[in-house]
């Protein structure tokens, strides 16, 4: 006999689905979401309206609108490192616009302070793999992908196909569900705060699981509206403080609008 408990979670994961705004999302992470506000809330529709809120936080303020997927692929068809090509593409998303202006200064300086890497992990990637012309790597180097959207993942399998390069994308709640497998790297671009908004006090955990030698890890210095106040200052400390529980080494880098940590996680 299914429980009041498990039918209303149907319904509410029905219920949001049927948004064409999260209609591509992992649905393990709405089930995940839906269950914790169905505890907390009053009743059904004040459930969905809160599970819709913190997948609008977590993921739908990224995207003004679903980027054109299908005619991006068909630019790259011809040239799949078309800068300008890819540039467009990755001006649909707001963390990797925002990157746009410093983005060849971002991975110069990243990667020349990395020892040769071989396989890396981007994790709530959004369309960052799209920036691998910028990266400089060689196009054996291993490249999984992974955030919330399907279309998006589908899409930059895709890619990765046209592109010839060894790698894939994973539609996955990244937070209840890190990758398992090891790497040289871990590309975490401006989404501890976000897991922090969801499950705060879970980050260094979260980060111990992740199988890595390396965590590049950034924070946003201005919010999506352009407020900045603070922001550095206050993401820094935190993250100061969660250091000092390991015995993890970091190298900082200041960008524009972001701040970058580079973590020694393990020897080697």
């Amino acid at each position: 006999m299914v429980s009041e408990a498990a039918t209303l979670l149907e319904q509410l994961v029905q219920a949001v689905q049927e948004s064409a705004k999260y209609r591509e999302v992992c649905e393990d992470l709405i089930r995940r979401l839906g269950a914790r506000e169905l505890e907390r809330r009053r009743n059904l529709k004040e459930a969905i309206k809160e599970t819709k809120n913190t997948l609008h936080q977590v993921a739908g303020a990224y995207l003004d609108h679903t980027p054109r997927y299908t005619e991006g692929l068909a630019r790259l068809t011809a040239d799949p490192t078309d800068r300008d090509a890819l540039a467009s593409l990755m001006q649909q998303h707001a963390s990797t616009r925002e990157r746009l202006p410093y983005l060849d200064d971002f991975y110069s300086a990243l990667f020349a302070a990395l020892p040769p890497i071989h396989s890396i992990l981007d994790l709530a990637s959004g369309l960052n793999p799209l920036a691998q012309p910028w990266m400089g790597l060689p196009p054996e180097v291993r490249y999984d992908a992974y955030d919330l959207y399907g279309d998006m993942m589908a899409f930059l399998d895709a890619y990765f196909c046209l592109s010839g390069r060894n790698g894939a994308a994973h539609v996955c709640d990244v937070i209840a569900h890190p990758p398992s497998q090891p790497a040289d790297l871990a590309l975490i671009l401006k989404f501890l705060p976000v897991l922090e908004q969801t499950d705060r006090g879970l980050t260094l955990d979260w980060l111990r699981r992740l199988q890595v030698r390396y965590l590049l890890i950034t924070f946003p210095t201005r919010s999506l509206g352009g407020r900045g106040k603070g922001m550095a200052e206050n993401y820094e400390n935190r993250f100061h403080e969660l250091l000092q529980q390991t015995d993890w080494t970091a190298e900082r880098f200041a960008f524009p609008n972001e701040l970058a940590f580079l973590v020694r996680k393990l020897p080697g």
